[in-house]
């Protein structure tokens, strides 16, 4: 069964809703809801939980956890000019939004990767930066994975239990100096992840590797941009510092143990690990003020009489910065009600998981037009994309009407979904291909991890 007819028959099958269940942490909030408050005796099928992490931070807090990240700077030959320029102006822009407390690294590569200034307080550091910047030159090919790597083992000394660690990388061409595909791109993001690393991966221009770069951010639950014009590097700049100043929480660990009968079957949108009946994912970091969610498919159990039952124990461990680096910890037990009862079951849809549900299915049916486009199947990925964009109407529409329907902030993602959709369907030709696929990565990796800008 295709995606796109699955995810109809999940809307049809799993007339979902859930049993709110908040549990508070330090300055964490976890709710886990499912898809379906009340599931059938006769057939339950599958049901949809939705984990959602909330920092409690305020986004104006007087005091944040210090930054520790290393700015790691194409300077190929196919940066000279307008490029180099624009990307020197976007390190000159973080540079005032950091303290002196932070600590900052500058790596530039080409062919070579040279440390233009370790990392080092602000403090004492910040004219040697600016100075740096100013005398960066874009010449010579691009040892992409070296920087990155470099730019990891710089700030991995000054990691500590309370800061905020993070490579951003800029880039505007292939890898073609030393690992170059995005399996080995991945692989480094997950040890650099594994050191409480995030990577975050500003693609330039037209002729970057895509799938290298959103993978490479993926793999350390980093941001990924496509930056068009390099005029709008200096504004990225500025909001990817601004996300990571806002950091509360980070080295987020999510455990959910099943009960008996419900089995986890996959998880929409991020990596994770399914043992049986333990479902394990990692997220990196969280942002005051900012939500996050992780959706898993469970298959409910047959042959269940009308009651309640549990289906989860959840725990969140995670470092919670606005404490000092503490250890901290959330749980959640959801349950559900079996029911004969067929209005019973039609009145336990929860809209607002389900909206988050089809963003996810979304997402995955735009990944499987790429898929097809890149295969030269240029119908199939057209028609791949315009029967998504009808199943995000339906969707829609199904889950803003009548009671207890989705938030505005989740009707509006599914419009525009459904529009980009429908825009991507008719730009699959020629050279408007190389961008449409920019784009669509783009949104695929802010879908997947609710990326904050």
């Amino acid at each position: 069964m295709s995606m796109i007819r699955y995810a109809a028959f999940a809307i049809a099958l799993a007339a979902p809703f859930s049993l709110h269940v908040p549990a508070h942490a330090a300055g964490l909030k976890l709710e886990a809801d499912l898809g379906q408050s009340v599931l059938s005796t006769a057939k339950p099928g599958n049901v949809y939980l939705r984990l959602n992490l909330k920092s409690l931070a305020a986004s104006n807090r007087e005091r944040r956890p210090p930054i520790n990240a290393a700015i790691v700077i194409d300077r190929s030959g196919s940066m000279q000019g307008d490029r180099i320029e624009a990307a020197k102006e976007g390190a000159r822009v973080a540079l005032k939004r950091l303290s002196s407390d932070d600590t900052v690294a500058l790596i530039s590569y080409n062919h070579d990767v040279e440390v233009l200034s370790p990392a080092a307080p602000l403090r004492a550091s910040r004219e040697k930066l600016i100075e740096a910047i100013d005398k960066l030159e874009a010449n010579g090919t691009t040892g992409l994975y070296a920087g990155v790597k470099e730019g990891g083992k710089q700030i991995e000394e000054f990691v500590s239990g309370n800061n905020v660690n993070r490579v951003i990388l800029l880039s505007d061409g292939l890898a073609n100096v030393g690992p170059s595909t995005p399996g080995e791109l991945a692989e480094l993001g997950r040890k650099l992840a594994s050191k409480g690393i995030s990577v975050s991966t500003i693609g330039l221009g037209l002729e970057y590797n895509e799938d290298l770069m959103q993978r490479l951010a993926a793999a350390s639950d980093g941001n990924h941009v496509f930056v068009e014009r390099p005029s709008d590097l200096a504004e990225i700049f500025d909001r990817e510092f601004g996300d990571a100043l806002s950091v509360s929480a980070r080295d987020i660990t999510i455990i959910i143990e099943c009960r008996a009968g419900f089995t986890p079957k996959r998880i929409l949108g991020r990596d994770g690990s399914i043992d049986g009946g333990k479902v394990t994912l990692k997220l990196n970091q969280l942002q005051a003020q900012n939500e996050r969610y992780v959706v898993v498919e469970l298959q409910a159990p047959e042959g269940r009489s009308e009651g309640a039952a549990d289906v989860a124990d959840i725990s969140v461990t995670y470092v919670d910065l606005d404490d000092g680096g503490k250890a901290a910890r959330a749980e959640a037990k959801p349950s559900v009600r079996f029911s004969a009862n067929a209005k019973d079951i039609e009145d336990g849809l929860n809209k607002p998981v389900m909206s988050q549900v089809t963003r996810q299915i979304a997402t995955e049916n735009s990944e499987q037009a790429v898929e097809l486009r890149d295969k030269g199947d240029i119908a199939g990925a057209r028609k791949v994309l315009e029967k998504n964009a009808d199943y995000i109407k339906r969707s829609r529409d199904l889950y803003t009407a009548g009671a207890a329907p989705a938030p505005s902030a989740s009707v509006g993602a599914l419009t525009d979904l459904e529009n980009k959709s429908r825009e991507a369907a008719s730009s699959l030709d020629g050279d408007a291909w190389d961008r449409t696929r920019k784009l669509m990565r783009q949104d695929q990796h802010r879908a997947k991890v609710q990326q904050a800008y």
